[in-house]
């Protein structure tokens, strides 16, 4: 798929003018949206969209910075708030206000100077629990941060690699947000001391190594805490068959990140009016209120319907962990280099 994407953004047949009819999204791997939403796209705008997905959010915030003289396409989206400054630091975006931004809630919105990203989505990293595991062993599942270093938990969290993957980078920073400079390296000692497991990226995490989801099941993962997101217990509801009355999986509510996910228009992007196009139409209504569903994320535009089983199941955390963009610009490459140097070897 990628050979064939970057074929067509390599011709030279007038796209650098804007007037070619393909756009190329350049996305992480968890990009979805309904074949009609998308097709109601190509026909009102007379684009066609092409998807080239690049393996985990880190990942492919980091290639498309590499590739940014001659990007894979003409729409970046998946870069979130944890890597936000990493992308606009190295130019990845050019400057554009998406028709509807006024729309955007105002706590989601970044770059308000220069408008090169758009906010997309939001959505809690957070830990989950296998309800069956916990049932079985008469113990009650985490609830916090603190809970996590308790030796009744010895051997049962897998996390992803900070330094690779965006909800690991959150849990990460959701750590240095709750105890502080002087006491998240103290903190990882002991989650360390405490068997916690670190895989490259989420879909390992998630659907092998985490004993709750469908995927984890038939991988036989032993690990009944997972890093991953408030939204994913209405993915085991949603795809099971038959489907279950409660989801099998909760969320450990008191060790949740807040993140919120952008996109932009690529610098060098060889076609911008297409890019501009497809920027508008990522926070209209449709697609907004296309996104639970599909991608396991909450809507930032205002008035946005939610679907009811993401509501019952996958309620955005109450009281999540933040953190100030400039901060994490400032601390997160340190963060990162000491935990590697704290967790990993």
């Amino acid at each position: 798929m990628a050979g064939t994407l970057a074929a067509c953004g390599s011709s030279d047949g007038g796209q650098g003018s804007g007037d070619s009819k393909t756009v190329t999204l350049v996305s992480h791997d968890s990009w979805a949206a309904s074949k009609d939403v998308i097709a109601a796209f190509e026909k009102q705008s007379g684009y066609k969209v092409k998807v080239l997905k690049d393996g985990d959010a880190g990942q492919a915030v980091n290639k498309a910075i590499l590739t940014k003289d001659n990007p894979q396409g003409d729409v970046f989206f998946g870069v979130d708030n944890t890597l936000l400054s990493r992308a606009l630091d190295n130019g990845l975006f050019q400057p554009y206000e998406a028709k509807g931004s006024d729309r955007i809630a105002p706590e989601y919105r970044a770059d308000q100077d220069e408008h090169r990203v758009t906010p997309i989505d939001t959505g809690d990293i957070c830990v989950n629990y296998d309800k069956k595991y916990f049932a079985d062993h008469k113990l009650d599942p985490p609830r916090s941060f603190d809970d996590l270093v308790k030796p009744e938990y010895k051997n049962l969290l897998v996390t992803e690699n900070a330094s690779t993957s965006s909800p690991g980078l959150g849990f990460l920073l959701g750590t240095a947000a709750k105890y502080g400079d002087g006491g998240w390296e103290g903190y990882w000692k002991k989650l360390k001391a405490n068997g916690v497991k670190v895989v490259d990226g989420w879909e390992q995490a998630y659907n092998e190594e985490f004993s709750g989801s469908a995927g984890g099941k038939k991988a036989k993962g032993d690990r009944p805490l997972v890093v991953s997101y408030a939204s994913s217990p209405p993915v085991e509801v949603v795809y099971a068959d038959p489907k279950p009355a409660a989801a099998p999986t909760g969320v450990a509510q008191g060790t949740c990140f807040r993140q919120v996910e952008y996109a932009g228009l690529l610098s060098n992007a060889e076609n911008t009016k297409g890019g501009k196009a497809l920027l508008d139409f990522l926070i209209s209504e449709r697609f907004q209120e296309d996104m639970p569903l599909n991608m396991y994320v909450y809507p930032v535009r205002e008035g946005a319907q939610v679907p009811p089983e993401f509501v019952k199941y996958g309620p955005q955390a109450k009281d999540p962990e933040t953190m100030n963009p400039a901060k994490i610009a400032d601390r997160r490459d340190q963060w990162v280099k000491s935990w590697t140097s704290l967790v990993l070897k």
